[in-house]
């Protein structure tokens, strides 16, 4: 029998559109603020530092990336509040959106006390991770100054810990968890978010640093094949972050392959991972393609080949990922409730030690396989550099027997 005719199923309703725009702008704020620290501390400030571009590309760089880290700190600053009062309308009884942007509304929810049973008010968690936001904000705003971008490094290396702590401290639940797999939900959740803002975050910067290109000389691509290598390693991270994380929460949502096109949650979600796929096919492009021919062009010609790869193509890429990205933003704000819920009204079964190891092994597969795509990609590289040596060599070798 369908699911929608079970008398348990429940009835799938479209969240209100305050709380879908201001979930929408916390997670564009959140991974402009982590993405953007995390690829700076692990991908454009050690290329800088190692790169041996001399003159205004590296100053170019550093100036665009504070500006963009400054801009960072304004959407969070932001979107956090707007989200906050999204969840003070929540927690009162049909408290309208407007009416819970009220300072004194949001500062009554965020002293509220604790409820019976609870070993911390709810509201004291959110008072916590907002001061972390606002402190995060606080960082880098002041990047905005131009006496502050000569410390890009040390506020950005600051606040990177900090706007990793305003997503994770919801790790701490107000009351102790019921059960195993409450804790484990918990546990994914925030390594989702976390691994997903890096990644999408990150692909923001880079663009955006990319379209400084007409301000940067032509020995600005030896320096962005280092800045694209080495953002491929973090992508690598935190892609195994987002899939691994979801397959546990794809397995709390839905109960069967069937529920991803019978209910409205499930078709949520099954937009959502052909997105993911498309980000993931994207990135495959770049390191299959465009980063085997990155390399040959280091060899073969550093100045102008490397330039138009690594400023016009992979940027086009990127771009590509950051709208699907977006994109996965706008559909995570439409789930309310699971597929599961919906079609049947139950909820995962209790964790066991077989699910354990299904999971793990799941995890352990994937693992290796994002493993094996980052030793292919520069296996490729190298017989792309090989075949090119012989050729040149096979060519110089022909020239005297022409002329002879």
């Amino acid at each position: 029998m369908n699911a929608y005719l079970n008398a348990s199923a429940t009835v799938y309703t479209l969240p209100p559109l305050w709380q879908m725009l201001s979930l929408f702008g916390y997670f564009v704020g959140l991974s402009a603020a982590i993405g953007g620290t995390v690829t700076h501390a692990a991908v454009v400030r050690p290329a800088l530092r190692t790169s041996g571009n001399e003159g205004g590309d590296i100053e170019t760089l550093r100036r665009r990336t504070a500006i963009s880290l400054a801009w960072a700190g304004v959407l969070l600053a932001v979107t956090a509040y707007f989200q906050l009062a999204a969840r003070v309308a929540r927690s009162g009884k049909g408290m309208p959106y407007s009416e819970a942007l009220d300072p004194g509304q949001i500062w009554a929810f965020l002293t509220a006390p604790a409820k019976p049973g609870s070993w911390v008010a709810e509201g004291t968690l959110f008072l916590v991770q907002n001061i972390i936001i606002v402190l995060t904000s606080a960082l880098l705003i002041a990047l905005f100054s131009p006496l502050a971008r000569r410390r890009l490094d040390r506020l950005a290396l600051t606040a990177l810990p900090l706007a990793l702590a305003a997503a994770l401290i919801r790790l701490v639940p107000p009351a102790p968890f019921a059960t195993t797999d409450a804790l484990l939900s918990k546990i994914f959740i925030q390594a989702h978010i976390a691994g997903a803002c890096a990644w999408l975050g990150g692909l923001a910067l880079l663009v955006v640093l990319a379209g400084s290109r007409r301000s940067l000389s032509d020995r600005a691509g030896l320096l962005w094949a280092d800045i694209w290598r080495r953002f491929g390693f973090v992508a690598l991270i935190s892609v195994g972050a987002v899939l691994i994380s979801g397959l546990w929460l794809a397995w709390q949502h839905i109960g069967s392959i069937s529920q991803l096109w019978t209910t409205t949650n499930g078709a949520i979600l099954l937009v959502k991972l052909v997105l993911v796929l498309g980000m993931m096919a994207a990135g495959a492009v770049n390191e299959f393609w465009l980063m085997p021919r990155i390399a040959l062009a280091r060899q073969a010609d550093p100045d102008v080949s490397l330039v138009h790869l690594t400023l016009r193509h992979f940027p086009r890429i990127v771009w590509t990922e950051v709208a699907l990205g977006v994109g996965v933003l706008v559909a995570i704000t439409f789930f309310n409730g699971t597929a599961r819920a919906e079609a049947t009204g139950d909820v995962a079964p209790p964790v066991d030690a077989g699910i354990i190891t299904v999971g793990v092994a799941l995890a352990l597969t994937l693992a290796a396989s994002l493993y094996a795509t980052a030793k292919a990609s520069d296996a490729l590289a190298r017989r792309e550099v090989a075949a090119h040596a012989a050729t040149a060599t096979a060519r110089r070798e022909e020239v005297p027997q022409d002329v002879a």
